[in-house]
């Protein structure tokens, strides 16, 4: 019988290894990357970035029959200032939340080879009184307020959004957590003086948890907005993240 299950097991791995790559999650919160092959194909589709400070990684997407599909995950070289947004210049502080870069953003001749900056202050962060500039993702593996990556890591990564920018994107989101916002993560961070800010960012991670589109986001009265699809013969509804119970579910 050991003979038998062992030829069993070898035949099973030969024709999972045979099939087509695809990415599915191994827990709700754990994408798997695509394939070598279809990563390179994907070069030239739009893409969406997520960070996660506390698992230091960098996730890049693209787009490929209606969703995203993640091309490859990153380890961060640097962060500072621990968890929580960018509050005000000097902080040294890695900013969390959503933001939106064009192709105005990327600094090919950075000092830190190369840069993308991330927009920072967005309307979020203007609506709360926060400063600061030129707060980027980029390489040269050292960072004070920045997320730096390794030269390698930051070629892969500038070379898909520059591309992607190419072919006609005009728009990258960028969303960036504290964690990956499952309710038990949430959980864990109760007791934080920054929860009531990460249970507005939570609903973007669960939105594309669950759908692998980017989340549509705007700031309304001084909070992040997730903006729902329209709807024939309706219009487009808004509501706040914060009020939304539906997409706080992660699993």
């Amino acid at each position: 019988m050991g003979k038998i299950a062992r030829l069993f097991a070898m035949l099973t791995s030969v024709v999972i290894m045979g099939l087509p790559a695809v990415s599915f999650t191994s827990s709700a919160s754990e994408p798997v990357a695509v394939s070598k092959e279809l990563k390179q194909q994907l070069l030239g589709s739009s893409v969406y970035i997520q960070i996660f400070k506390e698992e230091r990684t960098l996730e890049l997407y693209a787009r490929l029959q209606g969703e995203y599909r993640l091309v490859q995950s990153y380890r961060i070289c640097e962060f500072s200032g621990g968890l929580g947004p960018k509050r005000r210049e000097g902080d040294c502080k890695s900013p969390e939340g959503f933001y939106s870069i064009d192709m105005r953003h990327l600094k090919p001749d950075s000092k830190f080879y190369r840069a993308i900056n991330i927009g920072f202050p967005n309307d979020y962060d203007k609506s709360q009184g926060y400063s600061g500039k030129y707060l980027m993702i980029h390489g040269a593996c050292k960072s004070i307020g920045c997320y730096a990556m390794t030269d390698a890591y930051m070629d892969e990564i500038f070379n898909y959004v520059q591309t992607a920018f190419i072919f006609g994107q005009e728009k990258v989101d960028i969303s960036i957590y504290p964690f990956r916002m499952t309710e038990q993560n949430m959980q864990r961070h109760r007791n934080s003086s920054d929860y009531s800010f990460w249970r507005q960012l939570q609903p973007g991670y669960a939105y594309f948890t669950k759908n692998r589109m980017p989340p549509s986001v705007a700031v309304i009265n001084g909070q992040y907005v997730l903006s729902r699809p329209p709807v024939a013969n309706a219009p487009v509804s808004q509501y706040a993240l914060t009020k939304s119970n539906s997409l706080t579910k992660t699993e």
